[in-house]
């Protein structure tokens, strides 16, 4: 008997991951802005958006509960400033015309993923996961000696969310109540940072067009939107769907470098070539262990 896909949760999956595919289409839009700036109304707007979706949901509760407790918000602490930089790099890549850079980040972080796993917990790569993980090397090395270009954004960006995940992993508490005390863990510096853009005159918020407010208003729902709906998705499908369905992100993404006219050189070609193989062989490996596991479960 084969398992069945909640449809519900599927969608919600794709959606999620759409939303982030298309990012650099919002980062384009509101390029006028300083990169650090945006990342600083990411924060803000969350806070207000995030406790309205808390409170529909009745979630407070957990959110006071883990304030509460020193050892989570110490780690929560830690994820939010490898969040932060991980949005902040983004935002300002997209900016500097680095949107294959930032795809090929988001495409190398599951096996950044694994190479975590074997180094800090003991795990034990396959050996198709070996061959996927080296082919992403080789594919990061052709960039870096034939292009001339050491891809620091896209490991950057690999390291930084994968620290997320990590430190997300150890602590126990539902993907929107940890998102709402991470903003919150970064709102002072946040508020900070605006009150010294004010003082110097560079804050563009007040000045700008109604238009340009509007979209940086929507960097509250446009960041947790996603995030709920991958929660809603991670609770119904499996690791392996999951897994499948996190290319949509760094695909759209690729897609959106082309549409923009990002020069595209012979050295992408054969990285991304790599890198696109190593994914093939690894979600190969993932949905084949999945079957096993199904087939012994009598699923």
């Amino acid at each position: 008997m084969q398992e069945r896909v909640d449809t519900s949760g599927l969608w919600a999956g794709i959606v999620a991951y759409f939303i982030w595919g298309i990012f650099p289409v919002y980062f384009k839009i509101t390029e006028s802005i300083a990169a650090t700036e945006i990342l600083m109304h990411r924060i803000i707007w969350s806070i207000p958006f995030g406790l309205l979706i808390l409170l529909f949901r009745d979630q407070i509760g957990e959110v006071w509960t883990a304030l509460k407790d020193k050892k989570k918000v110490g780690l929560l602490f830690i994820a939010s400033v490898a969040l932060a930089a991980n949005w902040g790099v983004y935002i300002w890549a997209i900016q500097q015309e680095q949107i294959f850079q930032g795809s090929l980040g988001y495409y190398i972080n599951p096996l950044m993923y694994v190479l975590v796993g074997v180094v800090f917990f003991k795990e034990t790569l396959s050996p198709w996961q070996l061959v996927a993980v080296v082919l992403a090397i080789i594919g990061v090395l052709i960039l870096t000696f034939y292009g001339g270009q050491f891809p620091v954004i896209s490991l950057f960006l690999a390291t930084s969310f994968t620290i997320y995940g990590v430190m997300r992993k150890q602590v126990d508490i539902n993907a929107m109540p940890g998102l709402f005390i991470e903003v919150i863990l970064l709102l002072l510096p946040a508020l900070a940072y605006i009150y010294w853009l004010t003082s110097q005159g560079q804050f563009d918020f007040p000045t700008a067009p109604t238009d340009m407010k509007v979209l940086l208003v929507l960097a509250g729902p446009i960041t947790v939107l996603p995030l709920m709906a991958f929660a809603f998705a991670a609770r119904r499908l499996t690791l392996t769907m999951l897994g499948f369905l996190q290319y949509i992100g760094p695909t759209l993404q690729f897609m959106c470098g082309l549409y923009y006219g990002e020069k595209f050189t012979m050295a992408h070609a054969w990285c991304f070539g790599f890198i696109w193989l190593a994914v093939g062989i690894f979600m190969a490996d993932s949905w084949l262990k999945s079957r096993k596991k199904q087939i012994k479960a009598g699923i």
